[in-house]
Parts: structure tokens; sequence; C-alpha cells
């Protein structure tokens, strides 16, 4: 089996706009960059994937995916499941295609694993997000057996397809994958796990709600330094 994996990322003048009442613009974008990060890195670290792609309309968000050692797609459809669509069909030559989120700053390699482990049992793999009805990773092999439906009720709207069209799937449950983030409750639960942990990890936001109201540089020029 060959892996390939797709990581649509957004405009980062968009970003996280859920968040505009308690972070600055500045502070999204570098919120987006860091968690991006985070998940390229334990991408490469799973040693599962042929190839990683960022699929994105913002040449900052690729530029950033070329220095950080992945493939960088450009985003030319307004429709989020139609650009990916367009993504996936340039993956010629993988068995299947993992389309993950670029927001999961909990992410480890042992979630990746588990992933590819189920789909040499299951040609469809899903995983939810934390309220259920999202999802935040979808594992289908060969890639584009399903459509791509994110949005509102994803998970529900996957498992129905997978049975219209006879695929077998399963859903992988983790903190790793379950924990994105869009809003400031996101941040408090992630604050609240990076105290607990006693630990101090750049890679997650957490330290972006103990220090919401002021705009620091420090991670955006942690990656201008790379451009």
């Amino acid at each position: 089996m060959t892996y390939r994996a797709l990581i649509p990322v957004k405009a980062l003048d968009e970003a996280k706009s859920r968040l505009a009442g308690y972070l600055t613009l500045h502070q999204r974008k570098n919120l987006v960059l860091d968690m991006l990060h985070h998940v390229l890195q334990v991408l490469q670290q799973s040693n599962m994937l042929e190839q990683i792609t960022v699929v994105s309309p913002d040449l900052q968000v690729l530029d950033y995916a070329r220095i950080w050692g992945v493939h960088a797609l450009i985003e030319e459809l307004p429709s989020h499941n139609a650009a990916l669509h367009a993504a996936a069909l340039q993956e010629t030559g993988t068995t299947a295609l993992l389309t993950i989120a670029a927001d999961l700053p909990l992410l480890q390699p042992g979630d990746i694993h588990a992933l590819i482990e189920r789909s040499l049992h299951y040609p469809v793999v899903l995983a939810p997000s934390r309220d259920g009805t999202g999802t935040n990773a979808l594992l289908v092999q060969p890639p584009l057996a399903l459509p791509y439906l994110f949005g509102v009720n994803s998970l529900h709207k996957y498992v129905q397809a997978a049975k219209e069209w006879q695929l077998g799937s399963t859903i992988y449950n983790s903190i790793g994958l379950a924990l994105d983030i869009d809003t400031i409750d996101d941040l408090d639960d992630l604050y609240e796990l990076q105290i607990l942990s006693g630990e101090k990890i750049q890679s997650w936001p957490g330290t972006y709600r103990e220090n919401s109201y002021s705009d620091s540089e420090e991670s955006l020029a942690h990656h201008s330094k790379s451009l």
C-alpha cells in the first residue's frame, strides 16, 4: 500500500475568524502556522507517507509548506470540496489518500499509525471532531472512492456515503485527532491540558490563550526567519 496526505489550509487573512474577539489577526495567523507546522512534523515523523501536500489559496502558506519539506499546491477553485477533489486527482500512483485537518495541536505519530492500521481492514477510515459531527481526518482507498463532503454534519454524510457505495468504514477516536481549534473554548481546553501536563510546547497553541490580549511577535518572527 502507498499512502499520501492532503492538508487543506484557508487563506491566512481568514484565519480562525471565530477567535477574532480574543486574538488579533496577527496572532490568529501565527496560530494557524504553528498548528500547521506541528501537523506536518507529525506526518513526517510517522514515516508512513510517501508524499505530503498542503493545499491552500494563500501563497505565504505554500511558501512555508515548501520550507517545511512538503509539496505545495495552489487552491484555485472557490469550493473547498471541489478544490480537494482537484488536488486528489493529481495524487496519481497512490493507493490510499489521507485528508487531514491542519489545526490539530495534540496530533501524534501514533494517530497516523492507527489510521493506517485500520485502513488495512476498511477502505474508509474516519476520525471525528470532538462534537461527533465533523470530520478531522479521512483515509480512503482508493483515492476518491468517496466524494469530498466536508461541511456541516460531514461525519454522518461520509458514513452514509460509504454505505451507499458499499464501502466498509470505521471510526477512529482519539484526542489528537478530535481536538481542533476554532473557538475560545477550544483554546481554554488546550491551555488547561498544557498546564496539567506541566509542559510548554511551542506547537501547542495554549500559550495563545495565555497571551490573548497581547500581540506577541515571537511566533511570526520565528516563521519569518525561514522565509
